[in-house]
């Protein structure tokens, strides 16, 4: 057996440091972080391994933005899945500010304000909505223009991408060409723009089985799949169900706050996906309960010294 080892304060302590102190401590959420940390490593250093990762809009609101941005730009992953929320948040901050709030705020106080909770973070709606309409009629006018008629999400996300700048997830999705999956591209700001466009124009179309097409032609191709998957839903769910038409992730981070004892997607655990076959018997998994705002800046800023 590995004893467990007491850590010591340090100053000037760096990121991996601390993250090795983890893997010392032995016990509770750390030595998963830690080995999350380790997997994830592997998983970039490996150059037969297809990579995705998956997590849902709600972090995009936050600071988390630019960790998500930084490893898409590093191009440590090959493919994202998400939901379309992360559309709405990455394009309405590339023009507008989100606003640091509290959960126990007075909503009908916000609500009179025009401001919007998402946990504790305050939008306000010239931040969300009102941009995100103003934003999403002239793009969709320019690709109208410009002969585009029948879309993947994955086009989509590149098309909107392009014309945002540096800040932006999408943006560095279409300049390294990594594709954006949004299997509920429906559900939010963006997703409502689409129907109203399409009632001006009806032969605009955005076609999610051509994303499924997509996703086939490329994970029936690889040799070896993993995937850091943030958080539960669809975007969950979409990664494991296409890894299991060839076997399985043969790497797996998993980061949630959810527990299974409710059936959840969200909450279940690696070994439940290993009984659909979505993750191989031998596969490397780790999953860490914890918020991902806490947990990802760390295993990143470890990672960044190593890879």
């Amino acid at each position: 057996m590995k004893k467990v080892e007491d850590i010591y304060l340090k100053k000037g302590k760096r990121v991996g440091e601390l993250v090795e102190d983890f893997e010392k401590i032995g016990g509770f959420m750390a030595k998963h972080v830690a080995k999350g940390e380790e997997i994830l490593e592997k998983m970039i250093k490996d150059k037969e391994c297809f990579r995705i990762i998956s997590f849902p809009a709600c972090i995009v609101a936050t600071g988390l933005r630019g960790i998500i941005r930084d490893m898409i730009k590093f191009k440590w992953f090959d493919l994202v899945i998400t939901t379309c929320g992360t559309l709405d948040h990455d394009l309405a901050r590339t023009f507008k500010d989100y606003y640091h709030g509290e959960f126990l705020a007075n909503d009908l106080e916000l609500r009179k304000e025009g401001i919007n909770r998402l946990g504790n973070v305050f939008v306000p709606d010239e931040s969300y909505g009102l941009i995100i309409e103003e934003k999403m009629k002239e793009i969709l006018s320019e690709m109208y223009e410009e002969g585009m008629r029948n879309l993947g999400t994955y086009e989509l996300c590149w098309e909107i991408g392009k014309r945002l700048n540096e800040s932006s997830i999408l943006f560095w999705a279409w300049k390294n060409q990594i594709p954006i999956i949004i299997p509920g591209i429906t559900d939010g700001a963006v997703g409502s723009q689409l129907l109203f466009f399409r009632e001006k124009k009806p032969d605009f179309n955005v076609d999610i089985l051509k994303d499924e097409k997509l996703l086939s032609s490329l994970i029936w191709k690889k040799k070896k799949l993993g995937a850091l998957i943030i958080g539960g839903g669809i975007s969950k769910h979409h990664t494991i169900w296409w890894a299991q038409f060839r076997g399985g992730l043969d790497y797996a981070i998993y980061i949630t706050t959810a527990i299974e004892w409710d059936g959840s997607l969200s909450g279940a655990r690696p070994e439940e996906a290993i009984s659909w076959k979505k993750i191989k018997e031998k596969a490397d998994y780790v999953m860490i309960w914890g918020d991902a705002t806490l947990i990802l800046p760390i295993i990143a800023n470890s990672l960044i010294e190593k890879v």
